[in-house]
């Protein structure tokens, strides 16, 4: 997969897997990762998907409805990634936080849905439920950032909570934030990212 891998000066900090939204990069959300994990090492990932020309990380039929066979190959496509490239740049391959806005969210959340050992946590701006009738692995212990809008267009409040209930269902320690915004990422919620991600790992 395309990708960019930066060393941090803060070799025990978590990996910070970078998963953009639709449109993006590897080094969109480099900014972010920099606000949010300062001096951590990042692992910025392309999804291998096009959308009109827009990379993503997994297909769609239509917005907020997903491929799922296609996210379930995409999901182990990129958990088979971080495996390699923890090889290739000596990093800690359980030591890796995800930190996904919108399509790269999403596929983080798949990735904590079919492997409890894929990411130590996840930091998650704006994603939805990635499949449903799935039995959660025991995520007991694993925290997660969740950022939503009260007035996302795309994402409705109810599919946030469900999100929510879904991964404390499986053990996994939940933080919620809510911005009065839609589908955007704001700097409230990357700044609460970044005091969520200091308390855990003093990165």
């Amino acid at each position: 997969m395309k990708h960019i891998f930066r060393k941090g000066s803060h070799p025990q900090a978590p990996v910070i897997l970078l998963l953009h939204g639709t449109g993006g990069n590897e080094q969109d959300l480099m900014p972010l990762a920099d606000l949010v994990a300062p001096g951590a090492s990042v692992l910025g990932v392309r999804g291998n998907v096009l959308e009109n020309g827009m990379p993503r990380f997994f297909r769609r039929l239509a917005e907020g409805v997903f491929d799922l066979e296609d996210l379930v190959f995409r999901t182990k496509e990129l958990s088979e990634f971080v495996d390699t490239a923890a090889k290739q740049y000596h990093f800690d391959r359980s030591n890796v936080v995800a930190l996904g806005y919108s399509n790269g969210a999403n596929i983080a959340a798949s990735m904590l849905f079919h492997d409890a050992k894929a990411l130590r946590g996840a930091i998650l701006h704006h994603a939805m439920v990635p499949l449903r009738g799935l039995q959660l692995p025991d995520l007991n212990g694993v925290p997660v950032f969740l950022s939503s809008g009260e007035n996302d267009p795309i994402i409705p409040a109810a599919e946030s909570r469900e999100l929510q209930a879904l991964l404390e269902g499986a053990g996994a320690q939940v933080e919620v934030h809510w911005e009065r915004n839609g589908h955007q990422l704001t700097r409230t919620e990357a700044e609460a990212a970044r005091k969520w991600f200091g308390e855990r790992w003093n990165a």
